[in-house]
């Protein structure tokens, strides 16, 4: 058996006997003294046409039977995640409630409770997906470049699969579907901390895992410091780029690359040149300078004229114009 959503999941019920009904337009779970459990907890209008359903793509609805538009609900478990992200689901921001959808792991492999570990959407700078444990980052997608997220090469591979980010007036999401209606298929974040997509293999009537992250020490954020990159073929795993040497030597030979690289010689600005780096995730671009409207070449020279300019790159695929980082 397989739990996409546990609605009391901070909340248990003290023993096996409880009642899930509909009193007062909402949604109440009770227990054995009809103490509520778990509500939606909706204000406002009371009707008393409300309807439970459980839609064919997995989302727990209330709605009013007397409103004839399917897809207008008062109530949906698909606003409120926990740690599996199906089919038409969105994680995200809504702007227009300003709710927050993320993941949320179980506490463990059978404790459906809330863990410590969440992946969430940021959207300062370019849209970036990070896995936190509490308040610390230790993971991140990379941004959406119109086609996936650019820590995630393989996402076009996934022929049954179309992914899609939205970013409008109204709301900054991603959210998939499948295009086999006989396929289904689950993302999790599981209690260790890793990301893994599941379909469902009828022949063999089990979950099959085709995708996880991080795949190795180099997904880790942070795992190489400024002025470097990480590469698990090499060792240390942690190398300077070019014109650049470690920070701090001794922490670099015990493989603490964390503090990164510093020039070789001084920066003459106007005389210097970039080094172009090739199938990297790109660097977190919150404290970047973005620029929509212009391309390569122009992204090239305003950098070029600044002499405060650590790097740039130029988001192809239907994405975003010109990010210049002014900062380590």
């Amino acid at each position: 058996r397989t739990y996409a959503w546990v609605a009391n999941r901070d909340n248990p019920l003290s023993s096996s006997i409880g009642t899930l009904k509909i009193l007062d337009s909402n949604l109440m779970l009770l227990d054995q003294s009809d103490t509520t459990v778990w509500s939606t907890n909706l204000t406002g209008a009371v009707s008393s046409s409300v309807v439970a359903e459980l839609l064919s793509n997995g989302n727990f609805v209330l709605r009013d039977a007397k409103t004839n538009d399917p897809d207008v609900f008062l109530w949906q478990s698909f606003d409120f995640p926990t740690d599996t992200l199906l089919p038409h689901m969105k994680l995200g921001w809504d702007l227009k409630t300003g709710r927050h959808r993320s993941l949320k792991s179980w506490r463990s492999l059978y404790d459906p409770s809330s863990g410590d570990l969440s992946y969430k959407l940021e959207t300062r700078g370019l849209p970036d997906f990070f896995i936190w444990k509490t308040d610390v980052r230790v993971y991140r997608s990379g941004p959406w470049d119109g086609i996936r997220f650019s820590g995630i090469p393989e996402m076009p591979r996934w022929n049954f699969i179309v992914n899609n980010f939205t970013e409008n007036r109204e709301e900054i999401t991603y959210s998939y579907r499948v295009t086999d209606h006989n396929t289904y298929s689950r993302l999790i974040l599981s209690s260790s901390g890793v990301l893994q997509q599941f379909t469902w293999s009828p022949n063999e009537q089990e979950w099959s895992m085709f995708w996880t992250s991080p795949k190795d020490l180099c997904d880790t954020y942070r795992k190489c410091g400024p002025y470097s990159y990480c590469d698990t073929n090499t060792s240390p795993m942690c190398n300077c780029i070019r014109g650049f040497r470690p920070k701090f030597p001794q922490a670099w030979i015990l493989r603490d690359g964390s503090s990164g690289c510093v020039r070789k010689t001084r920066l003459s600005c106007g005389r210097d040149r970039f080094v172009q780096l090739n199938n990297m995730k790109m660097p977190d671009t919150m404290q970047a300078v973005l620029d929509r409207r212009i391309g390569a070449k122009e992204c090239r020279k305003r950098c070029f004229r600044d002499c405060n300019c650590t790097g740039f790159t130029n988001i192809r695929n239907g994405g975003w114009g010109c990010v210049i980082w002014t900062v380590e």
